[in-house]
């Protein structure tokens, strides 16, 4: 595929979205387990401001981030797998790319995983990273690609990861499925769903406010059954914005701090909604007793999204693991559907190598 100046705009987009999640996640890794009295006396009266040493180094960033790339590459492959197979259950090729997350944590599966592809020869993303034991557990369990939990979870855990159904059509549906994988209550896998649509609609119309844009997904999904949840946690903080209750520590703390999926999600939301740019935004969602990487995450996504790659500190981006990995994902969350139509000219065959879609 030859790329013309025009998709240049879309894959900036995509690649500030997804650098700006992990960015958030590792300027949270550091504080996720931390109250805010305990991140104030280490860090001060404003809280952590930069990266921080965690796992070993500056700018490491967590499961939750490990999670979003397999998501991505499960996506990919379930592309890969359609348009050469014409049939494809995209959920079970997610999952089947979680368990091969779940191999580089040193767990075994209860049904053969393959190791093909690019992403899992990445020796970085072996380490393990406080992975969430919903996730180890209902992945741990599965006997068959697509195999639903029977846990009542509603953690962070499916909404952390589904950025990347932003880039497809029916991307609520696509992320509430696949984060349906691991968490079985509805307001884990729902959150995901609104999440996805969130940025979608983010992505597909620029100018669009985010206040304006949450409103429109709530509008059109309020019907779900079991989204009142997560639509309640999101119109809260719509009402703070319009109120001018901005996001503090003791305000998040008091929200709930976003160990499930609708506050994660919420706060994330909030703090974008008070941001004057990508920095402020991703300091504001760390800064809480509560899930700081995953709501730091959530926070980047939308805020990288609108900022692309430029409105995000390069001193962060010069730090941050894995950015080239990252980064090929972006690019090829663009670039492989308009590619890949199931031939197997050179291109394709690169692209099957990098994506098998059995």
């Amino acid at each position: 595929m030859i790329l013309k100046d025009s998709d240049m705009p879309h894959i900036d987009t995509i690649t500030g979205c997804l650098l700006g999640g992990a960015v958030g996640d590792a300027l949270g890794a550091p504080v996720e387990f931390m109250a805010w009295p305990a991140i104030e006396s280490a860090f001060g009266d404003a809280g952590i401001l930069d990266f921080a040493t965690a796992y070993g180094g500056l700018g490491r960033i967590t499961d939750d981030t490990q999670m979003m790339l397999f998501t991505a590459e499960g996506l990919l492959r379930g592309h890969v797998r359609g348009s050469s197979r014409g049939i494809c259950h995209r959920p079970g090729v997610v999952h089947h790319s979680l368990l091969r997350w779940l191999v580089t944590q040193g767990e075994t599966p209860a049904t053969d995983v393959d190791q093909k592809g690019w992403l899992i020869e990445r020796k970085e993303l072996w380490a393990r990273r406080a992975p969430g034991n919903t996730c180890l557990t209902a992945l741990r369990s599965a006997k068959h690609f697509g195999d639903l939990p029977s846990n009542t979870s509603k953690g962070c855990g499916a909404v952390m990861r589904v950025a990347s159904c932003a880039f497809f059509e029916g991307a609520f549906d696509l992320a509430a499925d696949t984060g349906r994988l691991t968490h079985a209550h509805p307001s884990g896998y729902l959150s995901a769903g609104l999440f996805a649509d969130l940025l979608r609609r983010l992505y597909l119309a620029p100018d669009l406010p985010l206040a304006q844009a949450t409103g429109q997904s709530l509008a059109e999904h309020r019907e779900r059954e079991g989204i009142e949840e997560t639509a309640a946690a999101l119109q809260r903080v719509l009402a703070f914005h319009a109120q001018g209750i901005a996001p503090t520590p003791q305000r998040i703390d008091a929200f709930g701090g976003g160990w499930v999926g609708e506050e994660a999600l919420a706060i994330g939301v909030w703090c974008a909604l008070f941001a004057g740019d990508f920095e402020e935004g991703a300091r504001l969602a760390v800064n809480h007793s509560g899930d700081s990487d995953s709501t730091g995450l959530i926070a980047g996504h939308l805020l990288g999204l609108r900022s692309g790659v430029a409105g995000i500190p390069q001193r962060w981006l010069q730090a941050l693991e894995l950015r080239d990995a990252i980064e090929r994902i972006a690019r090829d969350l663009y670039e492989v559907p308009r590619t890949f139509l199931g031939g197997y000219g050179e291109q394709d065959s690169s692209i099957f190598d990098a994506y098998p879609g059995g």
